[in-house]
């Protein structure tokens, strides 16, 4: 743990040198770096994986640390040169790249993405880019889509055959502007976007415009699952006996697939306060929040999230792919800033950075009992038991079929089992299929609701669930596919 150890030596160097800890309580940096260290312990073992840490106050990085090993295989030390994917934290800098354009004049927030993305489905309201960035757009989640067409997670999956699957769908989740529902799919069509109008590759039009001119030397957009990344981390997941992979190969970009450091985001959040890269109009831009039909305002803004932290006004992202974890979070008004980059599943960067944060404004957790503390997020509370329908065998033959997607272009097959139903297909298997109403059934995770004719046969069935509502499935006749002509 030698290399580790020199990278923490050298952050409590830059503890000592940088400019004073203003919001910090009385304490010399050393003290300031051993209170981060105890936060961190549980992931510095020396046998598991781990994070990095950086910390940015009064528009400087005055701490980059790592904890634990960034590659088991090689026993790997993380360090603050390591390399990690940050996942959904990409999505500010995709937000960051429509408004550089709409500054230059070569996109409007109100245009309707057909104007860009001509391929995609006219669903006869308009979806304006402006929906697809606050996530109130009703486009189906691609993710979600995936796994129901039998996608893995961990397969290796491209840009084209998300925009392909994007192009197939015919319904929104919702009219554009109506709700609030997180889409991974509208960050995929921004950076599509962002290619077409700018006439460059997305990678290269951020290379140009944000991560050289912020001096990110380390931050690329890793769209090609092949690239060698020197001094990256990979992401492990524990089981009961110690670690596995969680094997990570997107080849897609927009919504993910960022590869940083902590000390570039944190050049990044020296920016969101300075705007020396886009200008302060831009970076302002970043936080304006996103508004309903309803007149409802959002704590979501173009990839930054409002939060509230200690009664002090936050904004920040997180970032969860295999078993990478990320954090950013920034407290505008006390100038501070904290990045936390896990590749353990398990490693909570949400919790680790507000402790750090902490530590920085002063704040003696120590003396908090830990059910204060906490954890971030909690268990919802639990309801009634709920209605079971109880169909007969008869009943239950009625739904017995094979039924197609148009927009998955999959195929699902209800048979009867011992207990009553299943639902197969080739590469999910066999999913539990329960009776919740009449016509109603719990399908897997998902929820599937089956439709009929005016004389009462069953006809097919629209599948919900997080993410994706109401998708249709049709009934096949005979093992023929419906003749769908994809208008």
């Amino acid at each position: 743990m030698l290399h580790a150890l020199g990278g923490r030596m050298a952050a409590v160097f830059m503890l000592a040198t940088s400019a004073p800890l203003a919001l910090a309580a009385q304490e010399a940096p050393g003290a300031l770096a051993a209170r981060v260290d105890a936060i961190f312990a549980a992931l510095d073992r020396g046998d598991g994986p781990g994070a990095a840490v950086a910390v940015v106050l009064d528009g400087r990085v005055v701490l980059e640390r790592g904890y634990g090993l960034a590659q088991l295989e090689h026993a790997a030390p993380i360090t603050p040169a390591t390399v990690f994917h940050v996942a959904s934290v990409s999505k500010q800098f995709t937000a960051f790249a429509i408004i550089l354009l709409a500054q230059d004049g070569k996109l409007s927030l109100d245009d309707p993405i057909q104007k860009h993305v001509p391929e995609l489905h006219d669903f006869g309201v308009p979806v304006r880019i402006r929906h697809l960035i606050h996530h109130t757009s009703g486009v189906r989640d691609q993710w979600e889509l995936l796994q129901m067409a039998g996608w893995r997670m961990d397969d290796v999956i491209t840009r084209d055959q998300i925009m392909a699957l994007l192009a197939r769908q015919r319904e929104l989740n919702f009219e554009p502007g109506a709700e609030y529902l997180y889409s991974n799919a509208g960050y995929t069509l921004l950076a599509e976007i962002v290619e077409r109008v700018s006439g460059q590759p997305f990678d290269a039009f951020l290379e140009a415009r944000v991560f050289g001119p912020l001096g990110m030397g380390a931050t690329h957009v890793h769209h090609d699952h092949l690239q060698v990344v020197p001094e990256r981390a990979y992401s492990y997941r524990q089981t009961g006996d110690g670690w596995q992979n969680a094997v990570l190969s997107y080849a897609n970009q927009g919504a993910t697939s960022l590869f940083t450091t902590p000390g570039d985001l944190a050049r990044w959040l020296v920016n969101l306060e300075t705007g020396d890269v886009g200008g302060p109009a831009a970076v302002a831009r970043l936080r304006e929040r996103g508004v309903l039909n309803s007149g409802d305002t959002l704590n979501y803004a173009f990839a930054l999230m409002r939060g509230e932290h200690r009664g002090r006004t936050t904004w920040g992202h997180s970032g969860s792919d295999a078993g990478f974890r990320a954090q950013v979070l920034h407290f505008p008004a006390e100038r501070l800033g904290v990045v936390v980059l896990s590749n353990a599943a398990n490693g909570n960067p949400g919790r680790l950075a507000a402790e750090v944060a902490d530590v920085f404004l002063g704040v003696n957790v120590a003396e908090e009992s830990a059910e204060r503390r906490g954890v971030q997020g909690g268990g919802g509370g639990g309801g009634g038991a709920e209605p079971v329908w109880q169909p007969d065998a008869t009943e239950l033959a009625a739904y017995v079929g094979s039924y197609y997607s148009p927009e998955l272009d999959v195929i699902y097959h209800v048979a009867p089992a011992a207990d009553g139903l299943v639902t197969r297909h080739f590469k999910l298997g066999e999913l539990r299929t329960t009776p919740r109403t009449p016509d109603e059934f719990r399908m897997g995770s998902r929820t599937a609701r089956f439709e009929r004719s005016a004389t009462g046969g069953v006809t097919g069935f629209r599948l919900t669930g997080g993410r994706v509502r109401n998708l249709l499935f049709l009934r096949l006749a005979d093992g023929a596919l419906p003749g769908w002509d994809g208008r």
